[in-house]
């Protein structure tokens, strides 16, 4: 058993990490940072080239309750079917989702190059025993899983529980093992800036490979602002650590210009290490045809 002594000497471990990184930030610096960037980068990033980056950059993703096998067999048969349709176009980064459906989706993909992602640690909610998490994500990559996405303890968080934040992240993590690994922040419950960064650097201490937005089920989900703050939480973090950090916006991505957008801001604060499908990720399942019928200049209802 932890004495009160021992956890107040190991949460000084993260409050002094912390104290490494710029955290006074402003909702409203914010704000006027991404207007700034949103009027003089955005149009030059409104091109057919960067659409298809964004193609390849989409994690087609179901995660609704009424999922049925033959629901994620027939999205999977899309994705097989996409590459032989629209050979000179990239293929999605990932399907994505729930673990129950992750040895179906192994079995019958047949595309390289396209990441199984599965969310685990009891999402959206992550309200579970840590011993339920590490089981449920153990059993993901087991089944074929070569991405795992979490939830990142947001009660345990605005309580000031960094260490149990750390400790669950640091769990799964060493559970995925070389399998990466995405935190959601869950950005719209973390309030403000600060609380956003804070989280961000703590994931990222912690073990993260990415950090994501969001889980799609809270009333506010990505938003420039958000992306934004984890942008820049990423890359203090790499200028310190010398560790790369990737970004998956999701939840609310309802055009292609919300993609671009996204991509001018990462874009622009993260530079050209960082503009590749692997580092680059978006959650979404609507944006995929929005997306195909830009780039082809027709409407297409392929997914």
């Amino acid at each position: 058993m932890e004495s009160n002594e021992q956890k107040i000497v190991s949460v000084s471990k993260y409050d002094e990490m912390l104290k490494n990184y710029n955290l006074d930030i402003t909702d409203e610096e914010v704000k006027a940072a991404v207007k700034k960037i949103i009027s003089e980068k955005v149009p030059e990033n409104d091109n057919k080239e960067v659409k298809k980056f964004l193609l390849g950059s989409v994690e087609l993703t179901s995660l609704r309750t009424t999922d049925t096998e033959e629901e994620i067999l027939a999205m999977v048969e899309k994705v097989n079917k996409f590459a032989s349709e629209y050979p000179n176009l990239p293929h999605v980064g990932a399907v994505c989702a729930y673990p129950c459906f992750t040895k179906l989706i192994a079995d019958s993909l047949e595309v390289d190059g396209v990441d199984i992602t599965n969310v685990t640690g009891c999402f959206p909610s992550s309200q579970a025993l840590l011993e339920v998490k590490t089981i449920e994500t153990a059993l993901a990559v087991k089944d074929g899983a070569t991405q795992i996405d979490i939830v990142l303890p947001v009660g345990k968080f605005l309580s000031g529980d960094y260490e149990d934040v750390c400790d669950t992240i640091s769990e799964l993590k060493q559970t995925c093992g070389d399998i990466p690994m995405k935190v959601i922040l869950e950005t719209g419950d973390l309030k403000n800036a600060k609380n956003i960064k804070t989280a961000a650097l703590l994931s990222m201490f912690a073990g993260a490979n990415y950090i994501k937005t969001s889980t799609g089920k809270e009333k506010i989900s990505a938003t420039p602002e958000s992306v934004y703050v984890m942008c820049l939480a990423i890359k203090e973090f790499y200028e310190k650590t010398g560790i790369q950090v990737g970004l998956k916006p999701a939840g609310g991505i309802n055009t292609v210009m919300d993609a671009v957008i996204f991509y001018t801001i990462y874009k622009e604060i993260l530079g050209e290490k960082w503009l590749d499908n692997y580092w680059f990720r978006l959650g979404t399942s609507r944006l995929t045809n929005l997306l195909l019928s830009e780039i082809e200049g027709k409407e297409i209802n392929f997914f």
